[in-house]
């Protein structure tokens, strides 16, 4: 009775055993297949060949799929092993193996696999045309294309995609056009091809087309139609992406995450970001990429405590969203609340892993970035072009190429990104040689022609000033992009071949606003102002817009001429752009007003909603340029009051404008804190300005101990303003000795000359006055002639000493003999001691009447309606005299009178001057 009763219990217990069994052998070896699979994924090259070799079973998926970890990880002589070694090889077999070497830029070697193929399927030789159009050869990808007896969609897209990489639209659109039968994809392709090359509206219109065809938009389609649609202007931009939302809703997708993600992209681009939170409350579904595209886009905008509220609300806070929130912080400095929450995430991924390194790096944390790099579990070639990427741009070339060199010794490939960094670094240090050797790695490795690194290339050799190597890399590029063409063209310019680089600019199949930019620039370094405001005028008749970079370039145009007008047309002209909220572009605003003597600089810095320290920094300049004293040093101590520390800049702007204010005690104070409160030591410069503020105030022998016991060595600079010191205040005696030191150096800057004869002369040295006076002849040195500028009616008006040939000079200089008899009046005959010629006191009292900025100023008298200001430009400093005639002129007249001298300006008013006196000799 017992053991019946056991028995059914004991069948059951049979039954149970095979549910603990182990897996059957086929199971494992599925298994075992994906485990390889996982582990690639993870880069795990070495611990993916164990499995393999531990399989007591194998078949063909299990060869195929080990040969394909290897050809992934750019191993490519381990994947050719295992390929000879496999006797079961089938057709999916060669095409990994042909595909591995087509990816990694060994096209021969791929092709001589295609070749001795015994049979090919369409898959095979769309994988060689791919290879082909992977590495730029789109001669030889056309060729196979035009030699298949079949194909398939694949085949025509991956032709077409080869062809839109490389920005050629026409052949693309030839093929697309020849297809019979087109998918998705198709379409999407073509589409993204014109968006890439920014015809936004050749891209709308081919979506339109689709429509009307009856081809179903996907989402990748609907996510490209929306890049076309923000990319073709801002008149009705709102009104297109709306049309799209409803064409969306209209098609099913608007509880579609991924279409509503691609819409909330285009409102933070394009719209208020208070709208964009408005679409991002309403979506009804969202994803990661909603919430970290919205974290984004607040942080990338300067509301990093909204982005912060966004990151505390998300749910489900995924890796993706944690990753988006710590980028946000290290974006914005706060890199303690980046590493928070990094070591929140549980299981960090690669591309965590990556940004955290990226942070460090973005915070000059070289150090803490290199720790984290090598404790990254996952370290892929991203990972190493990631540490290598923030070396460089931390201005550690050197160090970016010993870790380039250890990571090409570890086995990885250097990915496109890190041969890229590597070439900016070798052109940051002038490194050639080095250069030479990377460029013949990436031979050895068939990256030469991806663009990426061919216009690393280009670049490299420019900087390296190797004009010959940069145009030969640019004459073999089997494809060009528009970066190759803009490389060119910065190369060209900075290696002062500007008529090479405008030819170059002509010959641009396409240009982008990068291309502009460039040969703005280039006209704008090389001082022809005049072409690149044309250029400027011409490139928005072509509909392009400016960028940041162009208007800043444009701007530093405007300040080194002086041309206020224009500058305050770009002024507008930002301001229609949207770009008067950009720190940068403000920053420059700041810039250009003060170099052009316009102290609306300190307007536009009092309505900036932020700054930051390169702000504070161009004020204090502008201040010292503009002779502002007093306002430099409320400025500097509003900077220390919120918290602002300065810096070595800082303090160069604040110096300057003491030393122009005549601040000497001010002066001291500031330079004495310089060590002892900020911990900073002063440069050559920093004590230049001392000397000169010294000198100035009459404190020679303090400013000569100043000099004798200063740690750093002293330039001829400085020694020049102690010699200025000593003709200010007629010491013949410590004049001598300066100019000896300045001798023994020797200068042969016309200015040291010129100071110690005119030192001379005043003293009535005429013995030792001549002797300089021959000693400049028998050297070659000539005191360039004073010159000076002045702008009416958009035409630039030029006068110099005793001018015979402007076509008014007779009635400029009736009007201006009225006005000096008028000012010798008033007893202003005394500065002429400071007129620094060897003549008569006759001579001496006429020869300054005919000055230039006397003959500019009342030229800018008669041409213009009274109580206009006049600005006036000169290359050299303003003598006493005519010092003392702008402060009558600016006082009978009552005009406000402007006059730049170098990087210096008076404003002269009711017969004062912001120099106080002081800075004129």
């Amino acid at each position: 009775m017992i053991r019946s009763r056991l028995l059914p219990i004991r069948s059951l217990s049979d039954l149970a055993v095979p549910l603990q069994r182990a897996p059957q052998p086929h199971a494992r070896l599925i298994q075992s297949n994906q485990k390889m699979t996982e582990l690639s994924r993870l880069g795990r090259v070495s611990d993916a060949r164990k499995v393999f070799d531990r399989m007591s079973q194998r078949d063909s998926v299990s060869w195929n799929s080990m040969i394909t970890v290897y050809t992934q990880h750019g191993l490519l002589n381990e994947a050719q092993r295992l390929f000879d070694e496999f006797q079961g090889k089938n057709v999916k077999t060669w095409t990994i193996l042909l595909s591995g070497y087509a990816k990694n830029g060994q096209l021969d070697r791929a092709r001589m696999v295609f070749e001795s193929m015994p049979e090919r399927s369409v898959i095979s030789w769309n994988a060689m045309i791919s290879g082909y159009l992977q590495n730029g050869d789109l001669k030889r990808a056309r060729e196979l294309f035009d030699q298949m007896s079949e194909r398939n969609i694949g085949s025509w897209n991956s032709m077409i995609t080869g062809y839109c990489h490389c920005g050629m639209m026409i052949e693309a659109r030839e093929l697309f056009d020849q297809m019979e039968e087109k998918n998705s994809v198709s379409w999407m392709v073509m589409i993204s091809g014109y968006v890439e090359i920014n015809e936004h509206r050749e891209a709308w219109v081919l979506f339109l087309k689709m429509s009307r065809s009856g081809t179903r938009p996907d989402q990748a389609v609907f996510v490209t139609a929306l890049s076309a649609a923000t990319g073709l202007n801002e008149v009705g931009l709102d009104r297109l992406v709306e049309s799209l939302r409803t064409v969306s809703m209209k098609m099913g997708y608007e509880r579609d995450v991924v279409v509503g993600t691609a819409l909330l992209n285009a409102y933070t681009r394009y719209r208020s970001l208070d709208h964009a939170l408005k679409f991002f409350e309403s979506m009804p579904e969202r994803n990661e990429y909603s919430w970290t595209t919205m974290i984004a886009a607040l942080s990338q905008n300067g509301r990093l405590q909204d982005a912060v509220s966004l990151y505390e609300r998300a749910t489900d806070k995924g890796v993706n969203t944690r990753t988006s929130m710590m980028t946000a912080y290290a974006q914005n400095g706060m890199i303690e609340e980046a590493r928070h929450i990094f070591d929140e995430i549980a299981k960090p991924n690669v591309v965590t892993w990556n940004a955290m390194v990226a942070g460090y790096a973005q915070n000059g944390m070289l150090e803490e970035a290199s720790k984290m790099f090598l404790r990254n579990p996952f370290r892929n070639a991203a990972s190493w072009g990631t540490l290598i990427s923030g070396f460089v741009k931390n201005g550690q070339s050197r160090g970016a190429l010993k870790l380039f060199a250890e990571l090409h010794r570890s086995g990885t490939a250097p990915n496109h990104s890190s041969f890229a960094s590597a070439l900016v670094a070798c052109g940051n240090i002038g490194d050639v040689e080095i250069g030479r050797q990377i460029h013949s790695l990436a031979i050895k490795r068939r990256c030469q022609f991806i663009s990426f690194v061919g216009n690393g290339l280009i670049s490299m050799y420019a900087k390296c000033k190797n004009v010959e190597d940069m145009l030969q890399v640019f004459r073999v590029m089997k494809v060009r992009d528009i970066v190759s063409w803009n490389s060119l063209v910065v190369g060209l310019s900075d290696n002062g071949m500007l008529d090479g680089a405008r030819k170059a600019f002509e010959n641009m199949p396409k240009r982008d606003v990068v291309s502009w930019t460039a040969i703005i620039s280039a006209y704008e370094q090389a001082g022809q102002v005049d072409v690149a405001f044309k250029l400027l005028f011409e490139m928005l008749t072509r509909g392009m817009k400016p960028s940041e970079v162009t208007v800043i370039s444009l701007l530093n145009a405007c300040g080194c001429i002086g041309e206020l007008r224009v500058g305050e047309q770009i002024h507008c002209l930002i301001r229609k752009l949207g770009l008067n909220t950009r720190l940068f572009v403000s920053n420059a605003l700041i810039t250009m007003y003060f170099k052009c003597g316009s102290l609306d600089g300190l307007c536009h810095f009092e309505e900036m909603p932020n700054i930051d320290s390169v702000t504070w920094n161009a004020v204090l300049a502008g201040c010292a340029q503009n002779g502002l004293g007093r306002e430099a040093v409320n400025i500097f101590k509003q900077m220390q009051s919120v918290g602002i520390l300065p810096d070595e800049i800082s303090f160069l702007g604040l110096l300057c404008a003491c030393s122009h204010a005549g601040l000497a005690e001010e002066g001291w104070a500031y330079f004495n804190s310089m060590s002892q409160v900020y911990g900073i030591t002063p440069s050559v410069n920093h004590y230049t300005c001392m000397v000169d503020l010294l000198g100035r105030a009459g404190q020679l022998h303090e400013a000569e101990a100043l000099i004798e016991n200063m740690p750093v060595e002293p330039d001829s600079v400085i020694w020049e303003a102690l010699l200025r010191a000593c003709w200010i205040h007629c010491n013949t005696k410590l004049g001598q000795r300066v100019a000896e030191r300045l001798f023994r150096m020797e200068t042969t800057k016309p200015r040291s000359y010129v100071l110690l004869y005119n030192m001379y002369a005043s003293e009535g040295m005429w013995e030792k006055a001549g002797e300089i006076k021959e000693l400049m002849k028998d050297m070659g040195i000539t005191r360039e002639p004073g010159r000076s500028w002045i702008q009416i009616n958009n035409k630039v008006h030029s006068f110099q000493m005793g001018d015979k040939e402007h076509n008014e000079i007779e009635e400029i200089n009736l009007k201006l003999n009225d006005l000096y008899r008028a000012f010798r009046t008033r007893d202003y005959g005394k500065e002429t001691n400071r007129v620094l010629l060897d003549l008569e006191e006759k001579q001496k009292q006429d020869e300054p009447l005919y000055h230039s900025e006397k003959l500019a100023v009342v030229y800018g008298i008669m041409s213009t309606p009274n109580g206009t200001p006049i600005r006036i430009m000169k290359n050299l400093r303003i003598c006493g005299d005519c010092h003392s005639f702008m402060k009558f002129i600016s006082d009978i007249t009552k005009r406000n009178i402007i006059i730049g001298t170098g990087n210096r300006f008076h404003h002269f008013q009711d017969g004062l001057c912001s120099c106080g006196d002081y800075w004129f000799s």
